[in-house]
C-alpha cells in the first residue's frame, strides 16, 4: 500500500497556495474597485485566521517527550507553561519591546519552518534535500515579507491603533527603510531562486510577497499564519505522531491529517476563554479587545513552540 505522506504534503502545498492566490485576488479586485474592507471586518477575520492557526503547535507535548516517562512529561510541561507565561507578562507589560522581540522572533521561526517543511517533503519524495544557500535564500525572506511588509503597510496604523495603541512606532521612524529593505531582499531571493530552478520556492515567495503587499495588513498576516504556516505545520506534525504515521502508512491521509489536527483543538477555547478573562480582569494590560489578548497568548505560546520546533527545523535543514 503506498504511503500517503508525500501525498499530504502535496495536499497541503496546494491548499496553502490557493487560499493565499484567492486572497490575493479578491483583495485585489476590491483595491481596483474602490473598496475598502471595514476594520471591524478584518479584526474578525485576523481572530478567525488566528483561532485556526493555533492548533498546529498546540502539541508540541506529544511530539517532543514520551508520555513513557511521566515525571519527563509533566516537566516538559510546567516548563512549557511557565515560559508561554513568562514571555505573555513581558509581552502584556512592555507591549512595544515586547512586539519587537516577537516580530523578530516570529520571522525566523515562519521562514525557517517553511523551509523545513520544504525538505521534509524532498526527503519523504526519496529526492535530494535543497543545497543550504537554496534554503536560506528562502527562509529569511518568506518569514519576513510575511511579518514586515503588512506592518510597515501605511494601512496599518489604524489597525495597530484599534488593537493596541502603544504599538504604533514600533520600528522608531523607519518603516520606510524596514520596508525597502525587505522588498529588496525578496526581490534577490526570487532570483537566486530561479537562477537555482527552485521554481517551487520561488512561487512561494512571490505569492507571500503579493498576499502582504496586496491585502489588508491584518488579513494578510491572519491567511498567513492559519492557512500557510499553521497548515504545513500540521502535515509535518503527522509523521511525528505515531498514530497519524500508521494511518499514513495504510495510504489513509484524510484519516491522518485529522489524527494530527483534533488533539490540538481544544487550544482554541483555551485561548478565547483565557483571552476573555484576561480582557475583563485586567484592563490596564489586556483592555483593547479580545484580538489583542489573544495575540498576547499566541505570541507567548510561539517562544516555547519555537524551541521545541527548532530542533525538527535543525533535522531537516540538514544536509
Amino acid at each position: 500500500m503506498k504511503d500517503a505522506l508525500p501525498t499530504i504534503y502535496s495536499w497541503i502545498e496546494r491548499f496553502s497556495r490557493i487560499t493565499i492566490l484567492a486572497t490575493v485576488v479578491i483583495f485585489g479586485l476590491l483595491r481596483l474597485l474602490g473598496f475598502e474592507l471595514n476594520l471591524s471586518a478584518q479584526v474578525t477575520i485576523a481572530l478567525i485566521g488566528l483561532l485556526i492557526g493555533i492548533p498546529h503547535g498546540a502539541i508540541d507535548h506529544l511530539i517532543s517527550i514520551s508520555a513513557k516517562s511521566r515525571a519527563l512529561f509533566y516537566s516538559y510541561i510546567f516548563v512549557y507553561v511557565a515560559i508561554a507565561v513568562i514571555a505573555g507578562w513581558m509581552i502584556a507589560t512592555w507591549n512595544l519591546q515586547g512586539f519587537q522581540v516577537v516580530i523578530v522572533m516570529s520571522s525566523l521561526h515562519f521562514g525557517f519552518g517553511d523551509a523545513s517543511f520544504r525538505n521534509e517533503w524532498k526527503v519523504l519524495s526519496h529526492e535530494r534535500k535543497f543545497p543550504w544557500f537554496v534554503l536560506v535564500a528562502y527562509a529569511i525572506p518568506a518569514g519576513f515579507v510575511a511579518v514586515i511588509l503588512p506592518l510597515t503597510d501605511p494601512r496599518s496604523g489604524s489597525a495597530l491603533e484599534r488593537i493596541r495603541p502603544t504599538l504604533q512606532g514600533w520600528t522608531g521612524g523607519h518603516s520606510n527603510l524596514l520596508r525597502s529593505a525587505t522588498l529588496v531582499v525578496t526581490i534577490i531571493s526570487i532570483v537566486v531562486l530561479l537562477l537555482s530552478r527552485s521554481f517551487d520556492l520561488a512561487i512561494d515567495l512571490a505569492l507571500l510577497g503579493a498576499l502582504a503587499l496586496i491585502a489588508p495588513p491584518l488579513v494578510a498576516f491572519a491567511t498567513y499564519f492559519g492557512f500557510w504556516h499553521a497548515a504545513r505545520h500540521t502535515a509535518r506534525l503527522v509523521p511525528k505522531l505515531a498514530g497519524a504515521r500508521a494511518l499514513a502508512a495504510e495510504g489513509k491521509g484524510l484519516p491522518a491529517l485529522r489524527r494530527a489536527i483534533t488533539p490540538g483543538l481544544y487550544a482554541v477555547a483555551g485561548t478565547l476563554g483565557i483571552a476573555a478573562i484576561l480582557m475583563i480582569g485586567d484592563r490596564h494590560r489586556f483592555g483593547s479587545g479580545l484580538l489583542w489578548s489573544a495575540l498576547v497568548i499566541i505570541w507567548a505560546l510561539t517562544v516555547p513552540h519555537m524551541l521545541t520546533t527548532s530542533r525538527f527545523d535543525l533535522q531537516a535543514m540538514r544536509k
